[in-house]
């Protein structure tokens, strides 16, 4: 879920905690006397960078492809002077490497979403029920579809809170949306069997956490179907880019059809063993990945092992050296070990500390703050006051969406966790010696602001 579509807002920003133990041989000489936003010299000379994991890795071997593509004049997905291969390779090593039947490849991860409830059938008089914190797309496509979006609370892992969930459960709803949000897996253990015993469907946002693990599986396995963001600020990017995986014939058809004008292309027939002339078989759009998109992709993906194994050493190093700072909590797991560690989380005592603590590391060079690459939704102002496409759109105007409040008065507890927690990005080209300035900025300025 989410870092697809507004550029002028930060997908990711992180913080570390320090170990008490590890902190005290640091507290004499790791780092300068007097914190740098009173005027101290900051641990870092320079800022720390962040951010970009897939572009940072780009190379030649993404050239190769894309020069490949502009040789052959093939821009298109499905047809061209020679027949293009770039986007449907993609798509079926993605759902190899994701360990799913189908893969379908499309434009962002926000058409993912909207491809997703789609093929399950979402429309007006269903309920899909979606954590509070997640990204706009989430809440965005609910309503296009003419469902109503409820909101459950999160828990301390940011994610969907189980309990939460099952007291949101009506007759109306239909779909259930975990997003395994900031690289770390919802608790799909409990969400997976509240959704079977009521008989909903489950779609797996992923989009922020490609490659991440849950016991051994990857996200977006689980699920009846899920999505990808491929967006600039994802473990491997495109710059704009998704995908939508299933295990269900059912589901993968009705995904072609509506990220196709409503038709299955000749090239997708024989997977579902369909033999037919391509004409519409329902009402779609034009969600189709190009070539381009799919070369740079299919380039990328084979070094995303790569990429989560660095980033895992760096967030297990980090989580190790600050796990035991007093009054301050890391984040709480499903699966530490399946988190793909592009960030780091604090959960500090009050806003104003917390507040405090990021302008202290900022001074000190290393990055730190609010956490923006998914937000409270339901406080913001368009969704609070129910703004729709149209004043007859279905969403909010059956009696159950009349009566449904959004606003802080429906997420008090995600409100309180999101206003006390600060997040720090993790760099993919970071160094020991910059995981070490983290370690001894963290260290510096915890000890001033609550030793």
């Amino acid at each position: 879920m989410r870092k697809d579509d507004v550029s002028d807002m930060s997908r990711r920003t992180f913080l570390a905690t320090v170990s008490a133990a590890a902190s005290a041989p640091l507290l004499g000489a790791a780092y300068p006397p007097g914190l740098a936003v009173e005027g101290g010299r900051p641990v870092r000379s320079t800022p720390l960078t962040t951010a970009f994991e897939g572009a940072n890795f780009i190379d030649d071997k993404e050239k190769a492809q894309l020069v490949d593509v502009i040789e052959s004049r093939n821009l298109f997905r499905f047809y061209g002077f020679t027949k293009p291969e770039k986007a449907r390779n993609f798509e079926l090593e993605f759902a190899k490497f994701i360990g799913t039947k189908y893969g379908l490849a499309v434009t962002s991860g926000t058409a993912a979403l909207h491809v997703a409830l789609n093929a399950l059938g979402v429309g007006p008089g269903d309920e899909v029920i979606l954590p509070a914190w997640t990204w706009y797309s989430c809440y965005n496509t609910i309503v296009l579809t003419g469902a109503l979006p409820v909101f459950a609370e999160t828990d301390e892992s940011f994610t969907m809170d189980p309990e939460d969930l099952e007291k949101k459960i009506t007759p109306q709803t239909k779909v259930v949306m975990p997003v395994h949000t900031f690289g770390a897996p919802a608790n799909m253990d409990k969400i997976l069997p509240i959704a079977r015993k009521h008989d909903l469907k489950v779609l797996e946002d992923s989009a922020e956490a490609c490659g991440c693990l849950y016991n051994g599986k990857r996200t977006g396995s689980m699920g009846d179907i899920a999505i990808y963001s491929f967006q600039i600020q994802k473990m491997i990017s495109s710059g704009e880019g998704g995908a939508v995986v299933t295990n269900d014939p059912h589901l993968y058809e009705r995904a072609i059809r509506f990220h196709d004008l409503g038709s299955v292309r000749t090239t997708l027939q024989g997977p579902l063993g369909l033999h037919e002339s391509g004409e519409p078989g329902l009402v779609g759009l034009n969600y189709r990945m190009n070539e381009e998109t799919g070369a740079i992709l299919g380039a990328q993906l084979p070094k995303l092992d790569i990429m989560l194994a660095s980033h895992r050493r760096k967030h297990r190093y980090l989580r190790e050296r600050l796990s035991n700072l007093q009054g301050i909590k890391l984040r709480a797991s499903n699966d530490v070990e399946g988190d793909i560690g592009i960030v780091l989380d604090l959960i500090l005592p009050s806003k104003d500390l917390r507040d405090k603590f990021i302008r202290a590391m900022v001074a000190e060079n290393v990055p730190m703050e609010v956490i923006s690459a998914s937000v409270v939704l339901p406080i913001s102002r368009y969704i609070e006051t129910k703004q729709a496409p149209h004043p007859e759109w279905p969403s909010f105007n059956t009696p159950r969406g009349k009566a449904m409040r959004y606003g802080a008065e429906c997420c008090p507890r995600t409100v309180d966790i999101w206003n006390r927690s600060a997040t720090l990005p993790i760099g993919p080209k970071w160094t020991d010696a910059d995981l070490e300035d983290v370690v001894s900025a963290v260290t510096k300025v915890h000890a001033a602001l609550l030793g």
